[in-house]
């Protein structure tokens, strides 16, 4: 099965790092790139308008307000911009200096009213939309914190992973994570592959809010399922990519919620039908939890428990960029499933997934 595609050029000069699109009808896109590039294109790859916020800092992350189509934020720096698609000549607002150093990852929760930024210093930083004031300041990551996003359904939750090769999951207002995972633990090395730590770069959650994926530095993809309480409950590990996964994104308009699309330092894009592996999850820890009082805590016990998190998936679609992939943006464009992807060039590629 062959994934049609184009190429959007002529709205920025330098690479592009990052790409959001808009909730509501508008169906409009937005993309950050380095020099502090922003540019807002509408749904058939005509740049509408651009705006250069900064040439000193590049754009790490662009987000539309759920509640609100005529804003969007893009962080640059230790700061965040507010600005107006409608009207996209200047900054309407800057906060300014919110993170501790440079802003890697922004989130904005479904109901607008909160913005996560995580930084190199590996902070996440909690923001009062309304207010344009620092609520939070979540300190447990001990490495760059690379990627937040808030939980669906949940504008209180929010996941954070980092190079610490932790994810947490966190829900406000408290200051400490409800739990903490280690990629480490359910690594995959395949045989014969020089062997790279699990550093994670990109973290999503599933439309239905309790199914997270990371994307690692090992090559793998790495899954966590989470109880109504949100207690962890499952979790497993595939090897995605031969090298590192950049982007791990989940495709909320397809038909059911574990269609997932991960891109890699490798230049290959996939896509993967998670739906039978997210019931594992269950399956793998209601067994797991029946053994759990009679097995003794050695470490036989935890290598035959580790080597249960690593699973078989193959991709229902790969193929090969031919560039490393530094950003996915699931987007519905003029009625057809599409995957917009940006790269090392100034250029961006959109992939129709209508034959899926």
């Amino acid at each position: 099965m062959m994934m049609t595609s184009q190429r959007w050029s002529g709205g920025h000069v330098s690479p592009v790092l990052c790409a959001g699109v808009c909730c509501g009808s508008e169906q409009l896109m937005a993309t950050g790139a380095e020099g502090g590039e922003v540019t807002l294109w509408n749904h058939d790859g005509s740049p509408l308008s651009k705006l250069q916020v900064r040439d000193d800092e590049d754009i790490t992350s662009v987000a539309f307000s759920p509640s609100s189509p005529c804003v969007l934020y893009a962080s640059h720096g230790q700061s965040v911009s507010v600005l107006d698609p409608r009207n996209l000549k200047t900054t309407v607002t800057e906060l300014r200096d919110v993170a501790e150093e440079e802003i890697n990852s922004l989130s904005v929760n479904e109901t607008g009213g909160v913005l996560a930024v995580a930084d190199d210093s590996g902070v996440v930083t909690v923001i009062d939309a309304q207010l344009e004031k620092v609520t939070r300041t979540l300190r447990k990551h001990i490495n760059i914190c690379s990627s937040v996003t808030f939980r669906p359904h949940r504008p209180q939750s929010l996941l954070s992973a980092g190079l610490d090769m932790q994810v947490m999951l966190w829900t406000l207002p408290k200051v400490r994570p409800l739990w903490s995972y280690g990629l480490q633990d359910g690594s995959v090395e395949g045989a014969g592959q020089m062997f790279n730590p699990p550093l994670a770069h990109c973290v999503d959650a599933a439309s239905c809010g309790d199914v997270f994926a990371c994307a690692a530095e090992d090559g793998c993809v790495h899954l966590l399922r989470v109880s109504a309480d949100s207690r962890l409950r499952g979790r497993s590990a595939f090897k995605a990519h031969s090298q590192g996964v950049s982007q791990a994104r989940f495709l909320n308009f397809m038909s059911h919620p574990y269609w997932l699309a991960t891109g890699g330092n490798d230049g290959l894009l996939a896509l993967w039908d998670l739906s039978v592996d997210a019931a594992a999850l269950d399956n793998k820890m209601t067994a797991r939890k029946k053994r759990s009082k009679a097995r003794a805590k050695t470490l036989k016990s935890q290598e035959e428990s580790d080597s249960e998190m690593c699973t078989k998936v193959e991709p229902k679609l790969s193929l090969n960029h031919q560039d490393k992939v530094n950003w996915l943006c699931p987007a519905v464009l003029r009625g057809k499933p599409s995957l917009l992807v940006t790269d090392q060039s100034p250029q961006l590629s959109v992939y129709s997934l209508d034959k899926l």
